[in-house]
């Protein structure tokens, strides 16, 4: 079993502060900031001055909308939280911070609205292996007892839940709590250190059977803690401490501690066992599978553009040490200087010499460096330590600068948001030549935007996204086209007759020719396919046109007038007179959409996709996901816009989807001549 860490000097650690929406993280990083005395009064979430909420749009919006980090010292050690935000659109911020952290504490409350999204977190936290204390808030507010929680939050945690200390009430209010390792009770204080007192005769029962509960838990890891059970003999403090050390250490267990952080309680008991029991730097290096060696090691946590400071990298030393100047490498040996080393507090940055393995801190200056890049002192560079990959974007739309002129500035500013946030998404269609932004939710671009417009002084508009349709024929035609000109000197002249005829669905566009007797020399056939293919761009519908085959059967020539340009001109006029002829019809695409879902919200999934003219394929159990379902169907792309909204709506914001294009399919009637009306074209 793992060593308590005792009063000993543990070295510098990183945690990150996690939990669902409005669960109270941004509020427990105000209180233990109040606490370590790095700040001097603990601020409400309500009053817009935490350290944690500090750009406009997490005030605007009273909500964290990225990651934050806050350093301070706690009995002689140097802790840096990294406050995340709870909604699911800012989720990915978390990923980068999780990876390198020591621990996480997840933050909780008795909401069993808010399983599914803790069940989320817990599971980002199996998958990178991360250690995890479960802080248990608003204690005081609590209807049902603290055992009865865990029962209920049990299902999120593949770990169990392992609790520490029981509420102490006087006339069924939360006054402290039983410290069940230490066997003694603590008086809350509010926004003071609590007052050890003695367990009262009437709790102490209760005390000893939470006790023997926790230790029958760890004894399910160590054998000699069993046989003391089971021969009634009272285990040493000091081997209960270590039995929880080492169990959180290689998540065997989630150990529950409680409090209000909104009036700082239960605080220090949080600290100390961070202190105490998260692992330490070393324990973090293998976990990332780091390699051994002198080398210095650097993971980027996060990137930030300041104001005045310009670029910053938040990384955490993993091994080794950074000055300033110092020379790090990425993958592939490309180089950057490190100008500055700062020590971080939410929006302030104080400068310091130089960091040592475990510190958290924000490097000045390296150009080129991404978020998630593994960095190292030795030449050549090294891969990086995580695998970042954003999740698929849901929702998207398309962007313009109010003013022309700011269209280079607005392309460089969304690059440079990218940079701070690489789950957002640019890119260019083609089709309606759009400049399209996307992310994981409607809230996610609107923060974009308001930093677009905010932080970078650029108006835009934004709309829906065009869908690309297309069109097809349902017939075929044979029609003539001849272009002829005479305006002095070599007129133009070129005639073809082609043959049009629908494609299966999915064949794309096919060329051919049947010309004898050289009626059209081999020169312009090219020339005639050229035509074609351009009049193909846009059809009688005003949308590029698929599924379609063109043979030049038969035409004629001049020998002197003739050329490429004229008999591209043909080709197109036959194509536009035979075109409407063939029964012209709109195809748009439908996605095959598998959609994420708690189970007890399967039924209204399952009611809002046929309302979206989807159609349900069938729906099952989500593979390794107790309580959830994956609804698998087919959705036109033009309803799936915005479905991840509704989605959201209906399970309490943690819905999300995946969806690839699937086929075309015939679209008619009053969408159809709405499609086409947007685009310019009367049906």
């Amino acid at each position: 079993m793992g060593n308590r860490a005792g009063g000993r000097r543990t070295g510098p650690k990183c945690i990150a502060i996690v939990g669902p929406f409005a669960s109270g993280k941004t509020t427990l990083l105000e209180a233990i900031l109040a606490r370590t005395g790095t700040i001097a009064r603990q601020n409400p979430v309500s009053s817009g001055n935490t350290v944690s909420d500090h750009s406009a749009e997490a005030r605007a919006h009273a909500m964290s909308v990225e990651a934050t980090f806050a350093t301070t010292e706690f009995m002689g050690d140097s802790l840096t939280f990294v406050d995340c935000p709870g909604s699911i659109e800012f989720a990915f911020e978390a990923e980068p911070v999780l990876a390198a952290c020591d621990l996480a504490v997840v933050v909780a409350e008795a909401d069993e609205k808010k399983i599914p999204a803790l069940q989320l977190i817990m599971r980002k936290l199996d998958e990178l292996g991360v250690p995890r204390i479960l802080f248990l808030n608003k204690v005081d507010k609590a209807i049902a007892g603290v055992r009865e929680t865990l029962k209920m939050l049990q299902p999120a945690s593949t770990a169990p839940l392992l609790l520490r200390q029981i509420p102490l009430r006087k006339d069924n209010i939360v006054i402290g709590s039983i410290d069940l390792a230490l066997e003694r009770a603590y008086i809350y204080r509010e926004h003071a250190e609590s007052e050890v007192a003695e367990i009262p005769g009437d709790e102490k029962a209760r005390e000893i059977e939470a006790r023997f509960s926790m230790l029958e838990t760890l004894a399910d890891h160590d054998d000699q803690l069993m046989e003391q059970l089971l021969e009634e003999i009272e285990p040493p403090k000091d081997a209960v401490f270590d039995d929880l050390s080492a169990d959180l250490r290689d998540g065997s267990v989630t150990p529950v501690l409680i409090g209000t952080a909104e009036k700082g309680n239960g605080v220090l008991r949080l600290l100390k066992a961070i202190r105490h029991d998260a692992p330490d730097i070393e324990a973090t290096r293998k976990r990332l599978d780091a390699p051994d060696g002198a080398a210095t090691l650097v993971q980027v946590m996060k990137t930030v553009h300041t104001a005045h400071g310009g670029k910053l990298s938040i990384a955490r030393i993993l091994s080794g040490s950074v000055a300033d100047g110092t020379e790090l490498f990425g993958q592939g040996g490309d180089s950057a200087k490190v100008s500055g080393i700062y020590r971080m507090l939410g929006k302030d940055q104080a400068k310091q010499a130089s960091a040592k393995a475990g510190e958290t801190v924000a490097l000045g200056k390296l150009d080129g460096v991404r978020t998630g890049q593994t960095l190292t002192s030795a030449k050549g560079g090294i891969a990086p330590l995580i695998a970042l990959e954003a999740p698929q974007p849901v929702y998207a739309f398309a962007l313009r600068p109010k003013e022309r002129k700011d269209e280079v500035k607005m392309s460089a500013a969304i690059q440079r948001l990218a940079e701070e946030d690489p789950s957002l998404g640019l890119r260019h269609q083609q089709d309606s030549s759009e400049t399209v932004l996307s992310g994981h939710g409607e809230m996610h671009l609107r923060v974009t935007v308001e930093r677009l417009e905010g932080k970078n002084q650029i108006a835009v508009e934004g709309h829906t996204p065009a869908v690309p349709y297309r069109e097809t024929i349902r017939k075929g035609v044979q029609q003539r086209g001849r272009h002829k000109k005479q305006s002095g000197g070599h007129g133009q002249f070129g005639d073809v007759v082609v043959e049009i005829k629908p494609l299966p669905r999915g064949s794309g566009f096919q060329f051919s020719d049947t010309i004898t007797g050289g009626v059209v020399p081999k020169t312009y056939i090219q020339s005639v396919e050229t035509g074609v293919r351009d009049y193909l761009k846009t059809g009688p519908l005003g949308f590029p046109v698929v599924d379609v085959a063109v043979n030049l059967s038969d035409g004629s020539y001049h020998a002197v007038d003739s050329s490429d340009m004229a008999f591209q001109m043909a080709a197109k006029l036959a194509m536009k007179e035979g075109m409407a002829a063939c029964s012209p019809v709109l195809l748009e695409p439908v996605m095959k959409v598998e959609i994420f879902t708690p189970s007890d919200a399967t039924a209204k999934i399952t009611g809002i996709v046929p309302q979206r003219r989807g159609q349900i394929l069938g729906y099952d159990a989500r593979p390794g996901w107790p309580g959830w379902d994956v609804v698998e169907a087919t959705m036109p792309q033009a309803e799936i816009g915005d479905l991840i909204i509704e989605l959201r709506s209906a399970t309490a914001g943690v819905a999300s989807y995946r969806a690839g294009f699937d086929h075309m399919a015939e679209l008619t009637g009053r969408l159809a001549d709405e499609a086409m009306n947007a685009n310019g074209k009367a049906a």
